[in-house]
């Protein structure tokens, strides 16, 4: 079993950039695909973005296409989503989630085994 914790929250204003974190505890990221989503007050569960342990294959949400940009560090058992440019929309609670590797990324909130707590991301206008 893994333990995620997600960390880089903050406040930001709109055009400027944040870089979240995702550190796996007890279980290397690479036996994973991992996810990650976001939640608004009073909306569902968005998916954001998701990354195999390789790297090689990642997947976006269109309104986050062309500014957000998901990477794994295995060495620190990490992985990172940058985001620029962004927008009072993207104001949201961020998580990360991880599944077993070998069933690929999803954009599912419900095929995810493992989550983390979330980190808060403001965006002022």
């Amino acid at each position: 079993q893994v333990h995620l914790v997600e960390s880089g929250g903050g406040l930001v204003q709109a055009g400027g950039s944040l870089r979240l974190a995702c550190a796996a505890f007890g279980r290397t990221i690479s036996s994973y695909a991992v996810g990650w989503f976001r939640q608004a007050p009073g909306k569902e569960r968005e998916f954001v973005a998701a990354i195999t342990w390789r790297g090689d294959i990642t997947r976006y949400e269109d309104s986050v296409k062309g500014r957000f940009t998901s990477s794994i560090d295995n060495a620190k058992n990490t992985v990172y989503l940058q985001m620029n440019s962004l927008k009072p929309e993207d104001t949201a609670v961020y998580l990360c989630a991880a599944r077993p590797f070998q069933y690929g990324t999803s954009s599912r909130s419900s095929e995810y085994n493992y989550w983390g707590q979330g980190t808060q991301v403001t965006v002022s206008s």
